[in-house]
């Protein structure tokens, strides 16, 4: 382990990561829980600016059709940013994309600024349409810049510092949206164009940061480029390892091309891998950890947490999140990824059916309503420290540099369909099944468990290559998808 941390702090690495975390999954992970306190205060600024402009108070419906418009329009947004990764990226490069997405989000805070003084609630949501865009591409193109940039002994834990600071950003809304700090109704709108300070922060600095070195070499050519980011990023050597990596993966992508999203879905070579990646995506996103941290209120008042304790509860929440998240990347490079991905499902669906369990109990004592706190808790310790950084780790191990763009698009459009699908279903769901409302995810991490339990190979400490080697490997049924593919082209 401290061979791993001297080798963080050799260079300029941190430093990048840094960086690269607070312009990218840091402001996704802020703003999707970053109109949760302030809510009630922006509903009553469209109440009050509808009145200033038609005099006369809307009708409920309105105000909560305009409402949802806020909410919804940053899961829009993110899909639109997510399917753009691959086009964007291939022209402009990593460190490009990311200044300017970065821009994107600037111009968003400044709307969100002024849209209190402008009086217009429509400001507000084409805001959140741009900051859901940057969302979408910067939490994509933040995970493609960290996996090539690391070298393969610390992959995990470069990688895993995206989960980190999404639990960062959940943390800081959570924390901004307090009433002792800017959680008030003069200052709604400071607290949700506050990341866009560290967008200015990452504009200024990134530009004399180094480019991604395998970017560099497998898809510019620049072997000398490639070796001068490595030097600036990790210390001086020689790092012939890693670049014979590079050479040999080069090898791969001239003798098959980088493919478009349809023809990655058309592979038989990659079957496996986009499997485990919508099992595993659609695992975590079915999980009920997003539905934590958008319907946390509602939760903890059915489970009889009184009111005036609810946002502290949920800032406890956040708490846990970053520290088991942080506690993660400690860990994976030693663990490996799949006994932290069946066993925080495990555990996870166990949470899920003690909480029904506890939620039908509820009016046995106020002490079981605290129990229901604890094993949520429970729950996101082992979706934080498990999951969660895990899933990071293997979304960027699990298709070469060729086709990683185009798996990519698929990861965000399916990350951010089932964030509006769930933001969606959720109310009703908790309106219909009452108490049982979580058993759905129950199933869900249960299979997640299964899955990655009986059918994924441990990914560490391989190259990207013999990754995808142990993937053709799997057999259903004594067969294996490429074994078909090449009986195919025998035929």
């Amino acid at each position: 382990m401290e061979t791993l941390l001297q080798q963080l702090t050799c260079g300029n690495a941190l430093f990048l990561i840094i960086i690269l975390g607070i312009g990218g999954s840091f402001q996704c992970g802020y703003h999707i829980t970053g109109l949760s306190s302030p809510s009630p205060f922006i509903q009553r600024f469209i109440n009050s600016s509808w009145y200033d402009r038609y005099k006369e108070p809307p009708l409920p419906q309105t105000v909560t059709m305009i409402w949802s418009l806020i909410v919804s329009m940053y899961a829009v947004g993110g899909l639109f940013g997510a399917v753009s990764v691959k086009f964007i990226s291939g022209r402009l490069g990593r460190k490009k994309v990311v200044i300017a997405n970065s821009f994107i989000t600037i111009v968003a805070s400044l709307f969100m600024l002024i849209s209190k003084g402008a009086n217009s609630f429509e400001m507000i949501i084409v805001a959140r349409i741009l900051l859901g865009f940057s969302g979408g591409l910067g939490t994509s193109i933040h995970l493609m810049y960290l996996g090539d940039i690391s070298p393969r002994k610390i992959r995990g834990m470069v990688t895993l510092t995206s989960a980190n600071f999404t639990s960062l950003g959940k943390l800081s809304a959570q924390l901004f949206g307090l009433s002792e700090m800017l959680g008030r109704e003069d200052l709604w709108h400071i607290v949700l164009c506050l990341p866009g300070i560290l967008s200015v922060f990452q504009v200024m600095v990134l530009p004399f940061l180094p480019e991604a070195p395998r970017y560099l070499f497998i898809e510019k050519g620049d072997n000398k480029a490639c070796k001068k980011a490595l030097q600036t990023l990790w210390g001086p050597g020689d790092y012939k390892q890693e670049m014979d990596e590079m050479l040999t993966e080069q090898a791969a992508i001239e003798a098959a091309p980088p493919k478009s999203t349809l023809q990655l879905l058309r592979d038989r070579s990659n079957r496996w891998q986009l499997i485990t990646m919508f099992a595993i995506n659609c695992c975590n996103g079915l999980s009920g950890m997003s539905v934590i941290s958008v319907f946390s209120f509602d939760i903890f008042l059915k489970a009889g947490i009184p009111k005036d304790k609810i946002r502290y509860v949920t800032l406890g929440l956040g708490i846990s999140e970053i520290i088991t998240s942080i506690s993660c990347g400690l860990l994976i490079e030693h663990t490996g990824r799949r006994p932290l991905l069946w066993g925080g499902y495990s555990v996870m669906s166990a949470c899920w059916v003690l909480i029904t369990i506890t939620l039908n109990l509820k009016d046995s004592g106020y002490w079981v309503s605290y129990i229901t706190v604890g094993l949520i808790i429970l729950f996101i310790i082992f979706f934080s420290g498990g999951p969660a950084g895990a899933t990071a780790t293997i979304n960027s191990e699990l298709f070469i540099q060729s086709n990683r763009p185009a798996a990519f698009v698929l990861m965000g459009m399916q990350r951010w369909l089932l964030f509006a699908l769930q933001g969606l279903i959720f109310p009703f769901l908790i309106n219909a099944l009452n108490s049982y409302c979580f058993v759905p995810f129950a199933c869900v991490t249960l299979f997640g468990c299964l899955f990655t339990f009986v059918i994924l190979p441990e990914t560490k400490d391989k190259t990207l290559l013999e990754i995808s080697e142990l993937f053709k490997a799997i057999t259903v049924c004594g067969k294996s998808f490429s074994e078909e593919k090449r009986a195919e082209t025998k035929l």
